[in-house]
């Protein structure tokens, strides 16, 4: 059977700079079967899911319903809501946590500022384990279902206490997908093994290269900048580096990158397309997705900065 995530595999198509955009991540637990459009499709009010969307608009904020792994019956609804907040700036990232009885509730928070890093006192500091979230809505693409259900399994099996299926992380066919907070570093094409090493590295205060599609903090052309950095110079420091993006001409980006130690590199970011057209998702039409290209990349000096 041909799908989106064998045809991209296939294709050598490149991790890197496809992780979704979102400086602060709002993330709901609904149990039970997601939609397509899980937000609207789902146990969790629709109407509430809506308004949810539509509160987080322009914010910086992205949400998503999450569950628990495991089997998914059309249950009874859901009498407490786990709810988490993350915010995923270097330097400034943290994790909030609550239990709501209606996601209603939420709607009262400050989006504007959740996605400015501002959680106001929300729920209570997260120190445990790294979050681990597993994209697993197979109504949305089959293949997070068929790679996504297997691996979350997995890691909750393995003894890792907060991993979750999301609904949605982008990129599909990049399956299986995590997020893991409280860096926001995405990941595709994880194995059990080396979805471990991830989060042991994230633990650590490390990310790890290999497997990164971009920290979700920065649009892509910044993924894709502090991507090469990190490929040239070796760093796996999460919160080593940060960096400011200029688009310069039509899908063009200078991205200067900063390591906390004081080095800067300039990077010239092109967007391109991938060839040949394949499916962005199964079902879908082949089409020619856009990726980041680094054109350049040169260390700045001194007198340079």
């Amino acid at each position: 059977m041909s799908t989106c995530a064998t045809l991209s595999r296939e294709l050598t198509e490149p991790l890197a700079a496809t992780a979704a955009t979102a400086a602060t991540w709002l993330l709901v637990e609904q149990a039970g079967p997601w939609g397509a459009k899980a937000l609207t499709e789902s146990h969790l009010d629709a109407g509430v899911g809506r308004a949810l969307d539509a509160a987080a608009a322009g914010t910086g904020v992205r949400v998503a319903l999450i569950r628990r792994p495991g089997r998914h019956a059309d249950c009874l609804p859901t009498a407490r809501h786990e709810v988490i907040v993350a915010h995923t700036a270097p330097g400034d990232s943290w994790v909030r946590r609550t239990e709501v009885t209606d996601p209603a509730e939420l709607l009262a928070l400050d989006f504007a500022a959740l996605g400015a890093g501002v959680h106001g006192g929300f729920g209570s500091e997260h120190r445990g384990d790294p979050l681990a979230l597993v994209c697993t809505n197979g109504r949305r693409d089959r293949c997070c279902a068929l790679l996504g259900r297997p691996l979350a399994a997995d890691l909750a099996a393995a003894g890792h206490a907060e991993v979750w299926e999301a609904t949605h992380l982008g990129g599909h066919r990049f399956s299986p997908t995590m997020l893991v907070l409280p860096f926001g570093y995405a990941y595709g094409r994880l194995t059990p093994t080396g979805a471990k090493e991830v989060l042991a590295a994230t633990a650590a205060g490390h990310t790890v290269t290999e497997w990164s599609r971009g920290r979700s903090c920065w649009d892509r052309p910044g993924q894709a900048a502090e991507q090469a950095v990190r490929v040239l110079t070796g760093e796996t420091t999460a919160d080593a580096l940060t960096l400011t993006q200029q688009e310069t001409a039509d899908a063009t980006w200078s991205v200067t990158v900063r390591h906390t130690d004081g080095r800067r590199w300039l990077a010239e970011v092109v967007q391109g397309v991938s060839e040949p057209p394949r499916a962005e998702s199964c079902g879908k039409s082949p089409a020619t997705p856009a990726r980041m290209d680094v054109s350049s990349l040169r260390e700045l000096t001194v007198a340079q900065v």
